[in-house]
């Protein structure tokens, strides 16, 4: 399709006001597009004069110079099969660094400022193609989801409600998970007093009752092959090994050394990665709800957890209270006792500040005036309305509550004897009791298990970063629910330590999250973090060298191999990042809207001064995702910015390829930023 341009330049909101609007037309004019000017380019007028031109010019790629492509999207979206640029001369300009007026040397700054921006906004424009979506031959629309406790069951059940067919996989004989186990909830309402009746049977009974639901117990995921829309899953009966069982970990060097021949494969090899079962059960999206797992707490050896009798986890106790088993005389004991005061057992949180309130409430409704119950803590978390709970435990009688550390447990006269220190009593304790209860933390199932079983280049687990302690997740802030494989969205204890009714939110945001994906890859665009976006990474096979960059670099393990080794794009599974882009030596990868040419010209087309020391030339690489919105901001609170910097957003760091840099250095420019 032929690119007819139109090119529109926003006057207002301060832009005309300290910038020379014909020296900004001109450089635009030199770039070679003719640009019109217009007071409002976002009201009545101003829009009516762009969709004039779209519809008796036909003009297909706008460039808009005005205010941050962050904001107004949808004004300036004149639908598919047109393409809108946007050139930042508000936020990063006329906001930024307005000069006074007598500084004619400011003001001069200022206008290069300006025509840089225009002439980039420009070359964007002319380097750009219109997206075509990528669209599936086929596309399954049932979700499965990946274990049936609390997190699995309300998944399950709100993607039923919106319409979808969904499978549940769960390894033991029942659904209810440890909820099953549990002798009483938290508080849900007001005035978040007293403990609550469990309610799961009634949940259990709601999801098998779904015609919409499928529950298979007893049952693995042995392997999930393929993408979103299109995942191969492979079951197989619980305990029990199949060919497609998790092959070990193989890092990166190693990897290369097994293609090279140099060193065994201590799998079965590379092919178990990628290779399709045709016999797979095919399912659009997964949530994975596996849970947790008590944490092992065998190693503090001096609170006697595995060699002293009546020392118990949290868990533990939770099933002896179930059984009506709980004695008079406990203690709480909320940290292992470390000379370093802010050390709490391994994956702890609030979750297990409030078990230790829960438990030692049963203390007190199963012995009366005999209870005893001892809190020993280096932190209390109760966060929200919780904290009514807290504060009413603290006010009941058998409840005792101090910070400490707690240095031994040893069995004493038939009983137990706790010694503690570094109380809010300011004395040493002596304490005396008939059981001890340690707040083990709540593992999730990723941790030193693969879990999900992926048929991925990278591995069959999620990637190990070391950043969420083994949660399964891509970013906890920023894209909950996300893991770093698209279309597996987590939720429950495998995500964080949840109570039941944060893993209830947990599980229907994971579950919305799974129909997106669906949806998306149906219309053929990004669900995640560019949702929407139509763009997708084309290779130049060609002239590939099969050095694998691209495949071990893509943080989100959207590529396989082939079997002659070249890298194998699954589409549905990118983030449109360009991460490949920027890792390819060859630069054969590139979007429709983003590639390593136009980044480069945009680079190219900014002009640096010759042999000026007082006009030095910064060229910044800003990623979109959090870099350029804090600059965004700045500018909207006309914070001042120096003059001498070029921002040039890019879609992540990842993608920065290093010929840019090469260009920029290249052009005479004194430096360069990556900002992320």
């Amino acid at each position: 399709m032929d690119k007819v341009y139109g090119a529109y330049l926003c006057t207002g909101c301060s832009i005309g006001d300290v910038l020379d609007v014909d020296g900004l037309k001109g450089a635009a004019s030199e770039t070679g597009m003719e640009m019109q000017e217009h007071a409002c380019l976002c009201g009545a007028e101003g829009q009516a004069l762009i969709k004039k031109d779209i519809e008796e010019k036909g003009v297909n790629t706008v460039v808009v110079c005005a205010c941050s492509p962050r904001v107004m999207q949808d004004t300036f979206d004149y639908g598919d099969g047109t393409i809108t640029i946007r050139g930042n001369l508000r936020e990063h300009v006329a906001w930024t660094a307005q000069p006074d007026e007598e500084d004619e040397e400011a003001a001069e700054y200022l206008q290069e400022v300006g025509e840089d921006y225009v002439r980039m906004a420009v070359t964007r424009a002319k380097k750009s193609a219109v997206p075509v979506p990528y669209k599936m031959e086929q596309i399954t629309k049932s979700i499965l989801v990946m274990g049936g406790g609390i997190a699995g069951i309300t998944a399950a059940t709100e993607a039923a409600k919106a319409g979808y067919e969904v499978t549940i996989v769960e390894k033991t004989d029942k659904l209810g998970g440890k909820a099953l186990g549990w002798r009483k909830m938290f508080p849900t309402a007001y005035p978040y007093s007293e403990l609550e009746q469990p309610n799961i049977e009634q949940m259990i009974a709601e999801v098998t009752s779904n015609a919409k639901i499928t529950v298979k117990t007893e049952t693995e995921v042995a392997r999930i092959s393929g993408a979103p829309g299109e995942f191969g899953v492979t079951l197989k009966p619980a305990g029990t090994e199949s060919e497609w069982d998790a092959p070990a970990k193989v890092g990166v060097d190693e990897r290369d050394k097994i293609e090279k021949g140099e060193m065994e494969d201590p799998n079965t090899g590379l092919k178990v990665y990628t290779e399709a079962d045709p016999d797979a059960e095919l399912f659009g999206a997964v949530v994975l709800a596996t849970g947790w797992r008590p944490a092992d707490v065998s190693e503090y050896e001096h609170l006697g957890h595995g060699t002293l009798q009546n020392v118990v986890t949290n868990a533990e106790f939770e099933k002896l209270a179930k059984q009506g088993k709980v004695p008079a005389k406990v203690a709480f004991i909320q940290s292992p006792g470390s000379t370093d005061n802010d050390r709490d057992f391994p994956y702890c949180n609030s979750v297990t500040s409030m078990v230790a309130l829960k438990q030692a409430q049963y203390v007190c409704d199963d012995n009366g005036d005999a209870a005893q119950a001892y809190i020993l803590y280096q932190h209390m978390r109760t966060p929200g309305n919780t904290e009514l709970f807290y504060k009413g435990m603290q006010q009941r009688d058998g409840v005792f509550m101090t910070k400490a550390t707690v240095t031994k447990v040893e069995e004493a006269g038939g009983g137990l004897k706790v010694t503690a220190e570094n109380t809010l009593l300011g004395d040493d304790l002596e304490l005396n009791v008939d059981m001890v209860v340690l707040a083990a933390g709540m593992v999730p199932t990723t941790v030193d298990e693969p879990t999900i079983n992926l048929a991925y280049r990278q591995g069959p687990g999620f990637l190990d970063l070391d950043l969420f302690d083994g949660y399964a997740d891509s970013h906890f802030i920023c894209f909950p629910y996300e893991t770093r494989r698209t279309g597996v969205y987590a939720c429950g204890g495998v995500r964080k330590a949840e109570t039941m009714e944060e893993t209830i939110d947990d599980a229907t945001g994971a579950a919305l999250k799974a129909i997106q994906c669906i949806e998306s890859a149906d219309r053929g665009v990004a669900v995640h973090p560019r949702s929407g976006d139509q763009t997708y990474p084309d290779f130049f096979f060609q002239r590939c060298t099969q050095c694998k960059r691209c495949t071990e670099e893509c943080p989100f393990g959207a590529l396989d191999d082939d079997a002659k080794g070249t890298p194998l794009p699954n589409p549905t599974r990118c983030r449109r990042c360009g991460t490949c882009m920027g890792a390819c030596p060859e630069r054969i990868i590139g979007f429709a809207d983003y590639n390593v040419d136009m980044i480069g010209s945009m680079v190219k087309c900014i002009e640096v001064p010759d042999d000026d020391e007082d006009k030095l030339r910064i060229a910044v690489f800003v990623c979109e995702n959090d870099a350029y919105p804090a600059v965004d901001m700045s500018g909207m609170r006309h914070n001042k910015m120096n003059t001498l910097v070029r921002f040039i957003p890019v879609r992540c760091l990842g993608s920065v390829n290093m010929v840019w840099i090469k260009d920029a250095m290249s052009s005479g420019m004194d430096g360069v930023l990556l900002l992320g």
